[in-house]
């Protein structure tokens, strides 16, 4: 009997590809880029076994700068051909790099088809609120104000909110993160644990076009105090543990608390529940200023998937045939309509 050679298990390096990188100096996709490539050892991916694909947007040159296998599609349709990747091989590894821009407006439709079916992928939207690739125009992500060479005297869109989008898509996962932060590679970790589409909106600096936009949440000085990282089971406490969230009985709206001496239970401060939609659309609708940004797994409950279905599906509607292709190639092109027309 021959013994297995144990896999090797892979490292960073593994998943870096001889191409340039040709982002601009400072974009937050160096971040994000070097972020997955740490992690995908992390969680025992293979790279003959892994697919990115993406759509168009600085986002999408991603497969060109990871050793997988990898598409660069059309503006877009990279869950359309993402969701035709997962369907002929239901074994691999799929994740889809795309933006605000792509993923939100002219890929919209896609992004929620791909969102309601639940193909088991890992999708990645970095958000920039630009489009920066066509050099500065306003994005669906984009704020009210917002000038640019399509919106000189201030755009006047209400922006898009990715996660709300998604859940209200009927998403299974949904998750936030900064590019540049700490807590990525968890979060890619959770997104790629989950069984189904797991969604993950990272706020992403764009230097040229939408320098410092998140800045208010993301800068050193800010972040303490305005960012809210969810954890299961952990209450939903910021700026140090000194304020918290808790639940409106009355309006049945989220609001800001004192925790006083750290008793946050006294505060009435809730628990983050992952499960719980309800508290997730509330979290992820939270106007910034007024309250934090909410970071981290904000939902997570798990569905069966759309290629699993499809798979046990086939496998149902074969039993008892033989595959017959000759006979599939000479059964001709005509056939006969039995039925009778409606009476007039």
């Amino acid at each position: 009997m021959n013994e297995m050679t144990p896999v090797a298990k892979t490292l960073p390096k593994d998943w870096e590809t001889d191409q340039e990188v040709r982002w601009c100096p400072g974009c937050g996709d160096y971040a994000i880029l070097k972020a997955v490539q740490r992690t995908m050892p992390e969680i025992g991916a293979r790279p003959e076994n892994t697919v990115f694909v993406s759509g168009i947007g600085c986002s999408s040159r991603f497969p060109y700068y990871m050793e997988t296998y990898g598409f660069h599609t059309i503006h877009g349709r990279a869950p359309a051909v993402a969701t035709g990747v997962k369907l002929a091989n239901p074994d691999l590894d799929v994740w889809i790099i795309t933006g605000d821009g792509d993923a939100l407006s002219i890929g919209g439709n896609h992004t929620m088809h791909l969102i309601r079916r639940n193909l088991d992928c890992q999708v990645l939207l970095f958000n920039n609120e630009i489009y920066g690739l066509t050099k500065g125009q306003y994005s669906p992500t984009s704020h009210v104000g917002t000038r640019s060479p399509s919106t000189p005297f201030g755009s006047l869109d209400r922006p898009l909110t990715p996660c709300a989008f998604v859940l209200g898509s009927g998403a299974r996962f949904v998750a936030r993160a900064i590019d540049v932060n700490k807590n990525l590679p968890a979060v890619l970790k959770a997104a790629h644990a989950h069984k189904g589409t797991g969604f993950v909106e990272i706020f992403q600096n764009c230097i040229v076009y939408n320098d410092d936009v998140f800045a208010p949440f993301t800068e050193k000085a800010n972040a303490a105090g305005n960012q809210l990282w969810v954890e299961q089971g952990k209450p939903l406490l910021f700026a140090g543990g000194t304020k918290g969230l808790t639940l409106d009985p009355e309006k049945l709206v989220l609001k800001v608390v004192d925790v006083v001496d750290g008793d946050w239970a006294a505060a009435h401060v809730i628990v983050h529940e992952q499960t719980n939609k309800a508290i997730a659309h509330m979290l992820v609708e939270m106007p910034f200023g007024p309250f934090p940004m909410a970071l981290g797994v904000l939902y997570d409950d798990p569905a069966p998937t759309f290629e699993s279905a499809v798979v046990a599906q086939n496998a149902q509607a074969s039993l008892g045939k033989k595959p017959d292709l000759q006979k599939l190639l000479s059964q001709g092109q005509t056939w006969q309509v039995e039925k009778q027309p409606h009476a007039m």
